[in-house]
């Protein structure tokens, strides 16, 4: 069974991009399967930095078919900028495909998400405002627009018609919002986007999918975000419109949970999170702003600052469950170099009672007290330790208890940004 999926194991930005990158090389094919350009997945190639949206982060290597799967919704603007962007840095997209049954965001599900966002201000989601859970709304709710409605200009006209009349009645009459959209506008730009990467669409990306998986080659499933924004199992509703989960491949490429031989979790050696939403190991001012700072945690897609705390543990055990991890991938080790004692939260106190489960009920978990115990820090620079023998004591000690709160085996340590900064055990 050749399939291994990746998942972020936290509130996503765990660096999914390098360990996806890295592990490439040795794949076939590598398949992007929820989310839109929200997802932000940085990969290091020398002096540059590219941060990918949309493409697979295999998209580095000739050799290595990249699919953007049904699952995936897309904004066809950001897909033509990434393609030019890589053009331009010496990498060619001809490796690329696209689901012809992947939904395409259009500016009122942009405007939507702005909106929805400035009327609700006391309970904002933090969403990216890039159109993304409209978008899903409209798939769930079967009014979505897919590419494969490009090969039909009059379907494609009558469906974008019907949704620009019920958008606009919703942002004008509940949201109080100027709104006027061209249909031949946005059909002329769209389908000027279609020419431009038509070549790239697969009709049946199940089949192709299915077919190297019959063939037993070497697949690795990319999902966006993280477990604990998983709009089933995350903290609702402080979550992403998707399942970025391991079951969330099965779901968005369209293959069995039986093909899925191993479930690579990456976690970053603390957490981070972007947006609203409880987050109980946050760590406001002092070591929070030195973790921000020294780990530079602005997000990829927004440039937001993100919030810093403590390693989770129960988080990770959730994490595990969720997902049936059976490997992990830390990343930011060296962000910790400085640090005499490091912190992890092993249990949550509840009205006075000691747990080690994640309470997904918000009102819950807002009751819910970290629990942590200290480890030792190394007070030692590892970025540029490639053998993991040579790595402190208590660097080990700390890999050793995440690996121990996951259940699962360590299999890569990322010490920096760069493709060469990695450890294997």
């Amino acid at each position: 069974m050749p399939v291994k999926v990746i998942v972020g194991t936290q509130w996503g930005d765990e660096g999914k991009g390098k360990i996806t990158d890295l592990l490439s090389r040795d794949m076939d094919m590598v398949v992007r399967y929820q989310g839109g350009n929200n997802a932000g997945h940085t990969v290091v190639i020398k002096e540059n930095t590219f941060k990918l949206h949309l493409i697979p982060s295999g998209i580095f290597y000739s050799n290595v078919l990249c699919v953007i799967g049904n699952g995936v919704v897309i904004d066809p603007a950001v897909l033509i900028e990434e393609i030019e962007t890589l053009k331009t840095k010496g990498f060619s997209a001809a490796n690329l495909r696209i689901s012809s049954q992947a939904h395409l965001i259009f500016p009122y599900h942009k405007d939507l998400d702005a909106a929805q966002e400035k009327k609700h201000e006391e309970g904002r989601i933090g969403t990216t405002c890039r159109g993304i859970g409209p978008c899903y709304v409209d798939k769930f709710n079967r009014r979505g627009i897919r590419i494969s409605d490009f090969a039909n200009e009059k379907i494609f006209r009558q469906k974008l018609e019907l949704n620009i009349k019920e958008k606009v009645y919703i942002l004008t009459n509940y949201y109080g919002m100027k709104v006027d959209y061209s249909l031949d506008k946005i059909i002329n730009e769209f389908f000027s986007y279609y020419h431009a990467f038509k070549k790239l669409i697969v009709d049946e990306s199940t089949v192709l999918i299915n077919e190297a998986i019959d063939q037993r080659k070497k697949i690795l499933m990319e999902g966006a975000q993280g477990t604990m924004l998983d709009v089933d199992h995350g903290t609702y509703p402080y979550v992403t419109s998707s399942s970025p989960i391991a079951g969330g491949a099965c779901i968005g490429a369209g293959f069995g949970p039986n093909k899925v031989e191993e479930v690579l979790g990456v976690v970053k050696a603390y957490v981070t999170r972007v947006g609203g939403g409880p987050f109980p190991t946050e760590i406001v001012g002092g070591i929070g702003d030195l973790l921000r700072e020294k780990g530079g945690e602005y997000g990829a897609t927004t440039g937001r600052p993100r919030r810093c705390g403590w390693f989770d543990g129960v988080v990770m055990k959730h994490a595990s469950r969720t997902n049936g991890l059976t490997h992990l991938a830390i990343t930011k080790m060296d962000v910790l170099d400085s640090f005499e004692e490091i912190d992890i939260c092993t249990a949550y106190e509840y009205e006075g009672k000691k747990i080690e489960y994640f309470p997904t009920d918000l009102t819950k978990l807002e009751k819910c007290v970290p629990v942590y115990i200290k480890m030792p820090g190394w007070k030692e620079d590892i970025s540029k330790t490639t053998d993991y023998s040579k790595l402190p004591a208590n660097a080990k000690k700390y890999v050793d208890k995440l690996a121990d709160l996951a259940n699962a085996k360590i299999s890569l340590i990322s010490v920096g940004a760069e493709r060469g900064q990695i450890i294997k055990t």
